[in-house]
């Protein structure tokens, strides 16, 4: 047998002979580049849900700790105090509060103006005082409570809650994440089914040596593995292409995500040598850069077995 007289006399077979002829059967730079198109895509893939994730949890933490109350007729006297210097007081001397801040006039002008344009601070409205109240902890504090407390002290306080509208963007993340997924396995998909165009075409390109191998008793493991070690290097190699096209990507899409993520202005205004550029991808997609071309050479042998074998099973 061919391949019983290759392991007992592996002399007899040069290293890094080509049996079956199959360098020229599977074209190396059309395989390598489709591959490494495909892990390209995957790398974004992966780092959208990534992403996705991180932003909801970021949302949810921030927006979950987080209150708004408005104060109507502020300057009006609520016995000794103004009702804002009553209201203000009552939410200091709330236990679970971080921090308790009345916005100024400037500010609240600034949140107009998208609204009623560059003339908001000339309007004469009657505009409530609106306190940023900043939690210790989300859910830390019972807002039924506090509610009745500020209605005690200024009657028509109004208490809103962030979270709402933190819940609804968590959903859209959500459904981001789930889309990526959905990508990732459409890719995979796609990147097996080049694979095994791509191994059928080398299969029909040497047909004939492929059977005349296999009528002198070569196994069908034997051929598998040929067109399989061929395969998987192809993959590997283009794996490793995607995963180094990605890497700038990723990197610049960090960069540009870094200011929503951490929440602070250091951020925006950090210099490119600062943080390190290696701080500028989180560990998991470090790990998937490294890891990318070993999935795609693994779903290569893969694809390259099964599709070798279901051919040579209708040989005649």
């Amino acid at each position: 047998m061919l391949k019983r007289r290759e392991e007992e006399q592996p002399w007899l077979r040069p290293a890094g002979a080509d049996d079956l002829g199959l360098r020229r059967a599977l074209a190396a730079p059309l395989l390598g580049a489709l591959v490494g198109a495909m892990a390209f895509l995957a790398a974004l893939s992966v780092a959208g849900f990534l992403a996705s994730a991180e932003v909801a949890a970021h949302w949810q933490q921030g927006a979950g700790a987080s209150l708004t109350v408005q104060v109507p007729h502020p300057g009006a006297m609520a016995g000794l105090h103004t009702r804002r210097e009553a209201v203000l007081a009552a939410l200091q001397a709330t236990p679970g509060l971080a921090s308790v801040r009345a916005l100024s006039e400037a500010e609240l002008a600034d949140l107009l103006r998208p609204w009623l344009g560059p003339d908001a601070e000339r309007l004469s409205l009657p505009l409530p005082a609106v306190v940023a109240v900043r939690l210790a902890a989300p859910g830390g504090v019972d807002l039924a409570a506090l509610n009745a407390k500020l209605q005690s002290v200024a009657p028509g306080t109004l208490v809103e809650r962030e979270d709402i509208w933190a819940m609804r963007l968590a959903k859209l993340a959500r459904s981001l994440e789930l889309t990526a997924g959905a990508v990732l396995v459409v890719v995979a998909l796609v990147a097996a089914a080049v694979v095994a165009v791509a191994t059928r075409a080398g299969l029909s390109a040497r047909r004939e040596a492929i059977e005349t191998v296999h009528g002198l008793g070569a196994t069908d493991g034997y051929i598998a593995a040929r067109f399989s070690a061929r395969i998987t290097r192809l993959a590997a190699a283009g794996g490793l292409l995607g995963a180094l096209l990605a890497m700038p990507v990723l990197m610049g899409l960090s960069w540009l995500a870094m200011p929503f993520l951490r929440g602070s202005m250091e951020a925006a205004s950090a210099t490119p040598e600062e943080p390190h550029w290696t701080a500028l991808l989180p560990p998991e997609l470090w790990l998937l850069l490294v890891v990318l071309p070993v999935v795609t050479a693994g779903i290569g042998w893969l694809t390259a077995q099964a599709t070798v074998r279901q051919w040579l099973r209708r040989l005649p």
